[in-house]
């Protein structure tokens, strides 16, 4: 009966969505209202982030039924957004997004796949472990189309399209189905044991699939990335987490101080939505590459957070879904015709030259080109050595591959590199105001 009274609501009161290029001289301003329900906020934010808009600024209202938020977005150069096909586009999916009963399980980000056959793996990183798993794809005649891979705290997480190399399309035999999993649990398995037995799940092709980097999120907090190593304590890289009661609202606070960087708010929002707490006021405020947010949140079940435990691993899941994604490194990003096994050639040179991924996209365009960009510091975790990117460019080519980001420049003896982190001196001799609440707009 309650969800037959929401649906009726959301019919009666169809969501706004108002654009604004007039009223703030930097940032294009986007006003969101509609009836609230569990979810909204994130599959906001994920048409937002998934055009590459930078949020700058959001004020965030959900209390009394009725969901109402502002944000201020530009494009990564800081500019107002003044294309009419994305605004159009912005306009429209977000109404309907807004709009859309579906259960959040199932509907956040859905991309069809059709096409192309999904695996998902899990597992303990390891210098050379993507090299292996596209080697074994090549050997087995798989074209990988397009993949996503992290790594935090030791943990992996990957999840790849491939289709057959001969035909082009997904494969769906059952008995070849089953030596690929075979083989990379093989590869995934390898000689550490150190966490929990990796995983992998190989799916057909369906209707629809849970957003990729939602679905990352998921299975790298399933692996329990956020569970920090002995050696891996160091507070002084981390972004600033606290969870606070706010007893006399029934709220829990939750404030964030970090290095500002793109889909920074989605992840944080992500990973409060899959441990199912709802935020009901938030602001989110970045600047001078600084990002400050806060959230005032329940459980789903409309309580705040009741035990110290709670709170504790509330705190640590936000770090660590806001780790995952963090880099000051070297960035490589390839450019080219795409071809098969080549991803498994270009991850061979780097592992031969002593390089490490610490996170890959990798994307086939409709036209057939390469788009890969993969993040990478030595296996030590240090910088890369400039000669070692001017070899690895002699064997890939020169014009194929572009580099990003600093790099070590070795004197004529060899000495170890400086140990960079995160997130440095980000917030020395910095402070920030304090974000009182959000009034609520019903």
């Amino acid at each position: 009966m309650d969800d037959e009274y929401s649906k009726f609501i959301r019919r009666m009161n169809p969501p706004r969505v108002l654009i604004d290029n007039d009223s703030c001289g930097h940032a294009t301003v986007i006003e969101v209202d509609s009836a609230n329900r569990h979810g909204i906020l994130l599959q906001v934010v994920q048409v937002l982030t998934d055009l590459n808009l930078m949020i700058t600024k959001a004020y965030i209202s959900s209390d009394g039924g009725w969901f109402m938020d502002v944000f201020n977005v530009t494009d990564n150069d800081g500019n107002k957004i003044r294309d009419e096909e994305i605004l159009n586009y912005i306009q429209k999916t977000l109404e309907t997004e807004a709009c859309s009963s579906n259960s959040l399980k199932g509907s956040v980000g859905v991309m069809p796949s059709k096409e192309d056959t999904s695996i998902e793996l899990t597992g303990s990183d390891r210098p050379g472990l993507l090299s292996e798993v596209s080697a074994v794809l090549t050997d087995l005649r798989c074209n990988v189309v397009n993949a996503e891979i992290w790594t935090h705290n030791a943990r992996a997480a990957a999840v790849i399209h491939i289709t057959d190399q001969a035909t082009g399309c997904s494969i769906e035999d059952a008995k070849r189905l089953s030596m690929i999993k075979k083989r990379l649990g093989n590869v995934l398995t390898g000689n550490n044991s150190s966490f929990r037995a990796p995983k992998m799940t190989i799916s057909s092709p369906g209707p629809a699939a849970i957003h990729r980097e939602r679905r990352l999120h998921q299975m790298m907090f399933a692996a329990r990335d956020f569970e920090r190593l002995e050696y891996a304590k160091d507070i002084s890289s981390r972004p600033h987490v606290t969870v606070l009661d706010c007893r006399d609202r029934g709220y829990t606070v939750v404030t964030i101080r970090s290095r500002d960087r793109p889909k920074l708010l989605f992840d944080t929002v992500c990973a409060l939505t899959d441990m199912q707490y709802v935020v009901f006021h938030g602001t989110v405020i970045t600047g001078r590459m600084e990002a400050y947010q806060e959230h005032y949140i329940r459980h789903v079940d409309g309580l705040p957070l009741s035990s110290e435990a709670e709170r504790q691993r509330v705190t640590e899941c936000l770090e660590a879904a806001i780790e995952r994604r963090a880099w000051e490194g070297l960035v490589l990003e390839l450019s080219t015709d795409d071809r098969f096994g080549l991803l498994s050639d270009i991850t061979r040179v780097f592992r031969e030259n002593g390089l490490c991924i610490k996170r890959a996209e990798i994307t086939t365009t409709k036209c057939g080109k390469a788009k890969d960009t993969f993040f990478v510091s030595d296996v030590s975790g240090n910088s890369v050595d400039s000669k070692t990117i001017d070899m690895i460019r002699q064997q890939i080519g020169q014009t194929i591959l572009r580099v990003k980001g600093n790099l070590s420049f070795s004197p004529k003896l060899p000495q170890e590199g400086a140990r960079s982190f995160l997130f440095g001196n980000l917030f020395k001799g910095r402070t920030f105001q304090t974000f009182k609440l959000i009034k609520s707009y019903s």
